[in-house]
């Protein structure tokens, strides 16, 4: 229980420091902490009206590409992620999720929140439609970055981030952190 306490504290603490850092999205930043401060615990799946997920940025090498899954459950080619399942650590959820879902190992997480995203989840077998609070981590690619094709995927595909920030076609959020990452330099950084 000090665990979660410790967790729950460390993100409502982000949370604020995001809607500081985008304040574009000062109001998603109060509504994800509004959300940790519900009584019903937000970090399991059966809590229907809403809950988080954690989801990896996950750039290679180069820091020019993104590791994306055309996801099997939605049809959409979007980052790599999924629940947090009772974990309140959603920076080593979007780490697990990342490795489960690309094979890859010696993945690196970066330790500030780069996007948050409230977006509907539709009905699907007999599970009603539903508000996924998703946090986003940038995760740094090891030295391999030979990924392996998940149950959860029809397929994985590095694409170049200046691409995403430029196709109409592409999910919206996912041109945000695409432009986000761009503005940013950190495609500049050194490894």
């Amino acid at each position: 229980m000090i665990e979660v306490q410790a967790h729950t504290g460390a993100l409502a603490a982000a949370f604020e420091d995001y809607g500081r850092r985008f304040p574009e999205q000062a109001a998603a930043a109060a509504d994800f902490a509004a959300l940790l401060s519900d009584p019903r615990d937000p970090f399991l799946r059966e809590r229907l009206d809403g809950h988080f997920t954690a989801s990896a940025w996950l750039v290679d090498r180069s820091r020019t590409r993104v590791l994306l899954t055309h996801h099997r459950k939605l049809g959409i080619w979007v980052q790599l992620g999924g629940h947090a399942d009772g974990d309140s650590d959603l920076r080593a959820v979007a780490l697990r999720e990342a490795e489960e879902e690309s094979g890859l190992a010696g993945l690196r997480v970066a330790p500030d929140m780069f996007d948050l995203d409230r977006h509907w989840i539709p009905e699907r077998k007999g599970v009603c439609g539903h508000w996924h609070y998703d946090v986003r981590y940038v995760v740094h690619a090891g030295d391999s970055e030979a990924f392996v094709v998940s149950e959860e995927s029809h397929a994985l595909a590095w694409r170049d981030i200046a691409a995403i920030a430029d196709d109409s076609g592409a999910d919206a959020s996912l041109r945000r952190m695409a432009r986000r990452w761009l503005s940013s330099g950190k495609g500049d950084e050194a490894g």
